[in-house]
């Protein structure tokens, strides 16, 4: 018996397209090809994925330097009311 999406472009139960096979580590040794071929593929993620990601790193950044600086000015100005005038 043929495996689902073996040979038929699309799974004629579901009417969908089978999915890429997943390449496993440890299973076999890779070839040169599929190992470019998946640095390429995680190189292409990362450059889709970084600027969202440096973007929330500067709210981040942007909203802990802030708790941080109203903490020191609040600070601050409680020991500017305790010194003797």
């Amino acid at each position: 018996m043929v495996a689902s999406g073996a040979g038929d472009p699309l799974d004629a139960k579901r009417g969908e397209a089978p999915f890429a096979q997943r390449i496993g580590m440890t299973r076999e040794k890779q070839t040169p090809e599929q190992l470019y071929s998946m640095r390429r593929a995680q190189l292409a993620q990362w450059q889709k994925v970084l600027p969202r990601r440096q973007t929330r790193n500067i709210v981040t950044c942007l909203g802990i330097g802030a708790l941080v600086l109203e903490r020191f000015l609040d600070e601050l100005e409680d020991e500017a009311k305790a010194a003797p005038a």
